[in-house]
This record gives C-alpha cells, sequence and structure tokens, in this order.
C-alpha cells in the first residue's frame, strides 16, 4: 500500500494556495483599496467618457476632457461654497474639544434632562451611566477617523486614484478581453462574460445612485438647516451627505453628529431636527433609494446588516462601504453558476 495518496496531495496543495493567496490579498490590502477606488471612480466617469467619445473619436482625448470638466466643476464648488464651508469646519472644530469632553462626561444629556424639569439626583445618575458607555464610543470613533484620515493623509492616495482610474476607463474592455481569452473551455468563457457583464451593471448603477443620494441629503441637509438656523449647516450637511455612502451605520452615525452638535450648541428644537432626520431616512430607504438604485442590488435587510458589521471588522471603513457591492457581485455569481445546472434539470431528459 503505497504511503503517497495523490488526492489528499492535491487538497493539501489547494488549501495551502488559498490560504497564501489570501495572506497575499491581506498584505496588499492597501493597494487592493486604492485600486477599487479607483474602479469606482472610473464607474462614475464612464457615461460621460462613452459620450464626449464619439466627437472626440479617440478615448484618451475623451478621458482628458472629462477630467478638464471635473476640474473645472470642482474648481467652481469650491468657489461657490468652499468659504464658508471652511469657516464653518474652523469655528467648529474650535469648539470639538469642549464638546467631546461633555460628551464623554455625559453632561450635554444632563442639560437637556435638567431643562425638562428632572431632579438632580436622576440627572447626576444619567451623567455617570452615559459617560461610561461614551467614553469607549467615543475613543473607537476617533480611532477609526484616526486610521481613515492618515490613509487619506498622503497626496499619493489623492493623485493614483485618477491615474489608475484613467487607465480602467482607456484599457478595460481589452483586460476583460484578455482574461476570458484565459479560459480555454468555450462554455467557461460565455459563464465569464456573464458574469463580468451583470457585475458592470451592478457596479455602475450603485456607484452613481451612492452619488446620486449623497448629493440629494446634502442639497436637502443644507436647505432645511440653513432654514431652520441649525447651526453649522454647510459641514452637518457634508457629513450627511459623505456618510451616506456607508449603509447603514453612516446614516446612523450622521444623525447622532447633527442632534449632538445642535445639542451643544444650544439649538431651541433638537427633537424637531432628530424628528427631521428620522423622516428623511425614510424617504432615502423607502423612496429615493428604490428608484435610484434599482433592483440590481436588492439585498435583504438582515443580510446588509450582517454584511455590513462583517465588513467593519474585516476592513474598517472601507469595509463596511464596500460590503454590499460585494454581496451583491456574489449573489450574482452565485445565481449564474446554478443557471446551467437549473437549466438542466428543467430540460427533458434524451431518448435512448
Amino acid at each position: 500500500m503505497s504511503l503517497f495518496d495523490a488526492r489528499a496531495a492535491r487538497v493539501t496543495l489547494t488549501v495551502a494556495a488559498m490560504l497564501l493567496v489570501a495572506g497575499l490579498l491581506y498584505l496588499l490590502r492597501h493597494l487592493l483599496l486604492l485600486l477599487v477606488f479607483s474602479v469606482f471612480l472610473a464607474y462614475l466617469l464612464f457615461p460621460l467618457v462613452r459620450l464626449l467619445e464619439r466627437g472626440c473619436r479617440r478615448r484618451v482625448w475623451a478621458i482628458l476632457a472629462v477630467y478638464a470638466i471635473l476640474l473645472v466643476g470642482l474648481g467652481f464648488l469650491g468657489g461657490a461654497v468652499g468659504r464658508r464651508l471652511a469657516s464653518e469646519v474652523a469655528t467648529l472644530a474650535e469648539k470639538l474639544p469642549e464638546m467631546s469632553q461633555r460628551v464623554q462626561s455625559g453632561a450635554v444629556v444632563g442639560s437637556v434632562l435638567e431643562q425638562r424639569g428632572w431632579e438632580a439626583e436622576q440627572v447626576r445618575e444619567v451623567e455617570r451611566l452615559v459617560g461610561g458607555y461614551t467614553h469607549q464610543m467615543v475613543g473607537y470613533a476617533q480611532g477609526a477617523i484616526g486610521r481613515a484620515l492618515k490613509w487619506l493623509a498622503g497626496a499619493w492616495v489623492i493623485v493614483l486614484i485618477p491615474v489608475f482610474a484613467f487607465f480602467v476607463l482607456k484599457d478595460a474592455e481589452a483586460i476583460m478581453a484578455g482574461a476570458a481569452a484565459l479560459l480555454e473551455n468555450r462554455r467557461h468563457r460565455q459563464l465569464w462574460r456573464s458574469i463580468a457583464a451583470d457585475v458592470d451593471v451592478l457596479l455602475a448603477d450603485y456607484v452613481r445612485a451612492l452619488l446620486l443620494l449623497s448629493a440629494i441629503t446634502f442639497g436637502v441637509w443644507s436647505a432645511v438647516f440653513a432654514l431652520a438656523g441649525v447651526p453649522y449647516p454647510l459641514v452637518l450637511a457634508a457629513i450627511g451627505g459623505a456618510l451616506e455612502f456607508i449603509p447603514i451605520v453612516g446614516p446612523l452615525s450622521a444623525g447622532v453628529i447633527v442632534v449632538g452638535v445642535s445639542l451643544f450648541s444650544g439649538y431651541e428644537h433638537p427633537w424637531l431636527l432628530a424628528g427631521f432626520l428620522l423622516l428623511w431616512r425614510g424617504v432615502q430607504d423607502y423612496l429615493s433609494s428604490p428608484l435610484i438604485m434599482g433592483r440590481g442590488a436588492e439585498l435583504h435587510p438582515a443580510l446588509v446588516i450582517a454584511g455590513v458589521l462583517a465588513g467593519g471588522e474585516i476592513g474598517g471603513t472601507a469595509g463596511m462601504f464596500l460590503s454590499v457591492p460585494v454581496i451583491a457581485a456574489l449573489r450574482i455569481i452565485w445565481r449564474r453558476l446554478r443557471e446551467p445546472s437549473a437549466e438542466r434539470a428543467a430540460s427533458p431528459p434524451r431518448a435512448a
């Protein structure tokens, strides 16, 4: 009896190769994250590139024209709201240390309860309870923000994302064709092309929908906050628009930040503001998002929550951001892989 088992050796080598690939992906996680954001930017700009390509006749010139339009648009946007936004950010930054201290000690909640007629002993008990938990929450939030800012601090990130997006826009079709050519089996090539086409549509719709939802949130919040006299309306609206990109956790965090800043700043109607935020969340989740996002990225809410939590554990804020498109893409792959077997099961048996 031979001591060498070929099947066991193949299984061992396969597992070792998978572990090696997983370790390599972990070591290159920052580069992969950079590439992912570059792909998202490419999906965002591709419709305009395709439109201008008809007149420019060469994709390279169309891409350069889109980049020029983007720079000019950002310049106009910065000139329109940049000064006021910078002023609000500077003013809020001066008060952040005091605000953080009051939040961690529970004094913000205590002052609100005192205004509602609570007794001093009850207020102190609530402050101790809130202070015990908020200290950990604030520390976690500061750590997450610090890691994100550290990654974004380098100018190379800002430069390399549009550089990589340029090459994705220029050579996407050639890359896909080359990947398909590596598969020798004709049926496997067809399966790859169908999966790639479905994922392409999914990511394109998802990225553009997120940007539109973010822009809508910024526009509506800035207008409502300015009319209602909410302090720092542009800063809070910008935070809400930016956190719209992170499923579930982002909008919830934005709402907590807005209500917390309004309470600390002495805004007279914080609970009306909280009611507006809840109403707006319902509008976004049940009206705007289904209309804009389409059916391609529809997932069960429990699956989304689990995916966001798992993404946060694996990749932090970036993992939360990528959780929904990854789960939706895996669902597409699973559905495509099941189609051939389903078709074979549904087809009548051949005569002997």
